[in-house]
């Protein structure tokens, strides 16, 4: 990557940075995003998301390391609680939640493994909770079934998105192997009890 090509990564990745904290996006939207504020053509090549990692992480330090570590625990102990409640599908913890670069705009990324994919839905209407079906990106690029649930945060004081993907269990191979950067990509109820309890860093 040339000097001026390397500049233009970093500027993406600063403005990308904000919106992730400010407003919660997910990274992809975050830099498409960053590109239009910024004028650049929509071919620009865009930051990895290590670069728009590491961006991330500084803007939270310099700007808001203290109210950000208290709505990152708050997040963390709801997703915990909807884990423990849908226990019987395996559910793993992923995204800004589980990487610790969550704030209170961000959402919650459950991945269930079952054996019979319809089986959180039956489970979500026999204890009457709403539920929103959709599909989202799965971690392979590919459309994943996903039921959004509109869930109270009483330690925030707001409500918050927790989206609940449906996989085949032969899935959770895959969905446990290293990202790019050597961590692990979600974690189980017991390793988020872990990160809770600040034993490990994501």
């Amino acid at each position: 990557m040339d000097a001026s090509r390397d500049d233009t990564a970093q500027e993406i990745a600063a403005v990308a940075a904000r919106l992730v904290v400010e407003e919660g996006l997910e990274y992809v939207a975050a830099k498409r995003r960053a590109v239009k504020q910024l004028g650049l053509p929509a071919r620009t090549p865009l930051p990895d998301n290590a670069m728009l990692d590491a961006a991330v992480r500084g803007d939270i330090a310099v700007f808001c390391p203290e109210t950000q570590a208290v709505e990152l625990r708050a997040l963390r102990e709801l997703a915990l609680l909807w884990m423990d409640r849908l226990q019987a599908f395996r559910p793993h913890l992923g995204g800004a939640v589980w990487h610790g670069t969550a704030t209170r705009h961000s959402d919650i990324y459950l991945q269930l493994f079952c054996e019979d994919p319809k089986a959180p839905e039956w489970t979500l209407l026999d204890h009457r909770v709403e539920y929103h079906p959709g599909t989202v990106n799965g971690w392979r690029g590919e459309p994943v079934e996903a039921l959004t649930l509109r869930v109270r945060s009483e330690s925030l004081g707001q409500w918050v998105l927790v989206h609940l993907m449906v996989h085949d269990l032969d899935d959770q191979r895959g969905a446990l192997k290293p990202d790019a950067q050597g961590r692990k990509p979600r974690g189980d109820a017991a390793a988020l009890r872990r990160l809770l309890a600040g034993e490990v860093a994501a």
